[in-house]
């Protein structure tokens, strides 16, 4: 993923959503079947305190730790606030340092000398190997494009991109990738609005640098995300028809 030279499967586990799964013990197969078919990469946030809490029990239970790239978020606006959360985050998924650590629903970007110092704790949690790399994560367009000219090394942007998306999107990704800044693409499924995944997979297997995390809550949709990361449609005249034509009925 970009300067961060994270090494990460193709496919992402979203772990938003556990917290709806029946038990942890349901969640512990889910992580085993994602890490046995190759799935490296978990997402998630401390503002779902029960889902992080889940990936963390599964993560230890599995003793998977070292062979992971674990994510999670903070909606922080202050040093203080990231405080709490990373030590409440670090608590939850039960290790000593988090792979990369985002911020979370970011309207504008942060300063280096900004008041709020949430830069100046970043770096130096960085600095302490607490955290090992930082990104943001925004639907601001404005903001996710004002990364490519910030004066803040950002590693990582975690981005809506999907089959539905604007073409202009797909330029935006595409500056990401020449700026070798990793790109995370959420939402690949337009929040459930697009429910044929082998098309929206393909689609997104057009752009090598971006790394689509999947919301996860049951079995078999896992399993249906895996076959077709591992088995991708011919990307051809027919598969773009078909994209364009849900693209058009859904504009």
């Amino acid at each position: 993923m970009g300067k961060s030279n994270l090494l990460v499967s193709r496919t992402a586990f979203g772990a938003m959503a556990l917290d709806r799964v029946d038990s942890q013990e349901s969640v512990n197969a889910l992580v085993k079947q994602a890490y046995d078919e190759g799935v490296n990469f978990f997402d998630t946030s401390v503002s779902t305190f029960e889902s992080e809490r889940r990936l963390g029990e599964a993560i230890d239970a599995l003793g998977i730790r070292q062979d992971v790239v674990i994510a999670t978020k903070t909606a922080a606006r202050s040093s203080d606030q990231i405080d709490e959360d990373i030590n409440r985050s670090l608590c939850n998924l039960k290790v000593d340092y988090i792979d990369l650590y985002q911020l979370e629903d970011v309207q504008s970007l942060p300063l280096f000398d900004g008041a709020d110092r949430i830069m100046e704790k970043l770096l130096n949690l960085k600095d302490a190997g607490v955290i090992r790399h930082f990104g943001i994560v925004t639907d601001n367009t404005d903001t996710a494009s004002g990364v490519l000219a910030s004066e803040v090394q950002w590693e990582t942007v975690q981005f809506p991109f999907n089959m539905l998306c604007p073409v202009e999107i797909e330029s935006l990704v595409r500056e990401f990738a020449k700026k070798n800044i990793g790109f995370i693409a959420m939402r690949p499924l337009c929040g459930g609005i697009v429910n044929n995944i082998p098309l929206a997979l393909g689609y997104l297997r057009q752009f090598d640098s971006a790394v689509p995390v999947w919301g996860v809550e049951n079995s078999e949709q896992l399993q249906q995300i895996l076959y077709f990361t591992q088995n991708p449609p011919n990307i051809d005249e027919k598969f773009m028809a078909e994209v364009e034509e849900q693209r058009a009925f859904f504009n």
